[in-house]
């Protein structure tokens, strides 16, 4: 029987912001803000595994991707523009309908289900990638989460996973800086205990079956606004690529 590690309280959060999703200047403006260089890490990683040319048309075309804590679809929309076949799943039942609508908007057909990773494990459902963002700080059980995660790849599939470092920069950052000052997110967005250092998530994803081969930072410059990528820095954000032999 599948581990439920869905958290009530983290999804609750989740479902009252759910219309500003799109918002650029609303309580999701610092996901618009990374999403380029998430992309870019995300595209990179997707192309290097599966020999896609991302100067093709449509180079992703053929795969299946799960998005799994897809919101309100920031990332679903540029793999499905891709040429994906994408489902992006979500435990807050208020983000389907508002990815659904800007899909229909974009003229994008996307598969959006209100659901969890661990209920499409059972189901059999099976993908070439899974993209795991900022999501395995906010469930009850990171370690059953992500063996759902293994389960949900096709042999050789490629799961992309991205979380916040545990440490008193993050503190500083996600908490004091993001919720507390800028108030970019509602305080009590982030729960710093749930944070998870890059050593933690590569011993979890190991366990759950996955080999790591790839981890960069995803680091904030003040001054320009912008996010970068980065082999030294992951003292805050950063994402991994791990791969199903």
């Amino acid at each position: 029987m599948a581990v439920d590690t869905v958290d009530p309280a983290e999804v609750a959060k989740f479902e009252a912001m759910a219309a500003e999703w799109w918002d650029p200047q609303g309580k999701f403006r610092p996901l618009h803000l990374m999403n380029p260089c998430r992309l870019d890490y995300i595209t990179s990683q997707i192309a290097a595994e599966f020999g896609r040319d991302l100067a093709a048309p449509l180079p992703f075309k053929g795969l299946r991707v799960l998005d799994i804590g897809c919101g309100g679809g920031l990332l679903s929309e540029p793999m499905a523009r891709l040429g994906a076949e994408v489902v992006g799943a979500d435990a807050a039942e208020r983000n389907i309908p508002v990815a659904e609508a800007h899909a229909r908007q974009s003229g994008l057909a996307i598969d959006y289900r209100h659901t969890t990773a661990e209920a499409l494990a059972a189901a059999g459902e099976r993908f070439d990638v899974v993209l795991n963002m900022e999501v395995v700080e906010h469930v009850a059980d990171p370690q059953a989460y992500l063996v759902a995660c293994q389960q949900l790849l096709k042999p050789g599939g490629l799961m992309i996973c991205s979380t916040l470092n545990r440490n008193p920069k993050s503190f500083m950052m996600a908490i004091v800086g993001a919720e507390w000052v800028m108030r970019w997110l509602p305080k009590g967005t982030h729960d710093w205990a749930k944070f998870i250092t890059p050593d933690e998530l590569f011993a979890l994803i190991e366990n759950s079956g996955l080999k790591p081969v790839d981890r960069k930072g995803m680091v904030f410059n003040p001054v320009s606004w912008r996010w970068s990528l980065s082999d030294r820095d992951l003292s805050c954000n950063y994402v991994t690529a791990s791969v199903k032999a």
